[in-house]
């Protein structure tokens, strides 16, 4: 019989005990959600050598062999190995990260797995073996459709398009083309002329290129809303949407700050939603919308993590 401990060591490497038996199931962890098909097969035939050749996909698109033994875990991770892939995804730090189609989607505003690629190499690679208050979960969302549902995320980042509406340009067609297509009511027509209300519009892209004669224009700039402290299941807590849009650029330093900031003021089994509900939104945006966290960067990876 299986020991304790023994069952922990390896669900620190990504191995969950299945139900009612001594097998495991190994989480095999995607760069942004994306495997290529030789990485498939390659998941397939190791499910076929080292289990019961079940594969399940997690919320956090990590591919999931089901029923490998306990002995078998070891050739498990070296056959993987040498196809580039991992077991992991679990214990208080960077978990998997995930990603929409936005990419390839119609109306994705923005290269969603590109975005997650890079935020996986800077913080579930770069950042494992740094020890967290809690799990941290980030999410990329391409459009406020929001089906990744990056707002349920430690951070969720979710594209968005800004532009400037020219009314000089509006020919006030009989049926106003932007206007039909907007979700949120923000288009109506005055005095045969759109107008367009900013407190109702979301930015989420889809009258972009609808307007024959460019007073909503053919191209805009994509832009992110970020969440910070999202969280779901027993406890659910929304994310809190910081109070201003960011550039692609931004998206990765602004990640970094809010993990720091979360690793500098979280308690030991607390979700960053807590910490910043604790200690308050005001003060959080202040931190994250300066350098000093990332000025105190290695005094705060290396601090050990608070106890109530």
């Amino acid at each position: 019989m299986l020991t304790k401990n023994e069952i922990t060591r390896v669900k620190g490497k990504g191995f969950l005990l299945n139900k009612g038996t001594e097998c495991f199931s190994g989480r095999v962890v995607s760069r942004g959600g994306v495997y290529t098909s030789e990485q498939l097969i390659a998941i397939g035939e190791c499910a076929k050598r080292f289990a019961d050749g079940k594969i399940s996909f997690t919320s956090r698109l990590s591919a999931e062999i089901v029923g490998i033994p306990y002995d078998k875990i070891e050739q498990a991770v070296d056959f993987l190995a040498e196809h580039d892939l991992y077991f992991g995804g679990t214990g208080p730090k960077v978990r998997p990260i995930t990603a929409c189609k936005g990419t390839t989607c119609v109306f994705g505003n923005i290269d969603t797995q590109s975005i997650a690629s890079e935020l996986h190499d800077k913080f579930y690679i770069e950042m494992a073996s740094v020890k967290l208050p809690h799990k941290f979960k980030i999410g990329v969302g391409g459009c406020p459709n929001s089906c990744m549902k990056p707002s349920l995320n430690d951070v969720g980042i979710e594209g968005r398009k800004i532009f400037d509406y020219d009314r000089e340009l509006c020919h006030g067609c009989a049926k106003c083309a932007t206007m039909s297509v907007c979700p949120m009511k923000a288009i109506s027509i005055e005095n045969g002329k759109a107008v367009h209300d900013r407190s109702k519009c979301i930015n989420c892209g889809l009258c972009i290129g609808k307007c024959p004669f460019g007073a909503f224009p053919k191209e805009a700039e994509s832009r992110a809303v970020i969440y910070a402290g999202g969280t779901w299941g027993k406890t659910r807590r929304d994310g809190t949407q910081l109070s201003r849009l960011f550039t692609l650029d931004e998206i990765i330093p602004t990640t970094e700050k809010i993990l720091l900031w979360f690793k500098d003021n979280g308690y030991a089994k607390e979700r960053l939603g807590k910490a910043i509900d604790r200690i308050g939104i005001e003060k959080f945006e202040e931190e994250i919308f300066s350098d000093k966290l990332l000025s105190r960067k290695d005094e705060i990876i290396s601090a050990p993590i608070k106890e109530k």
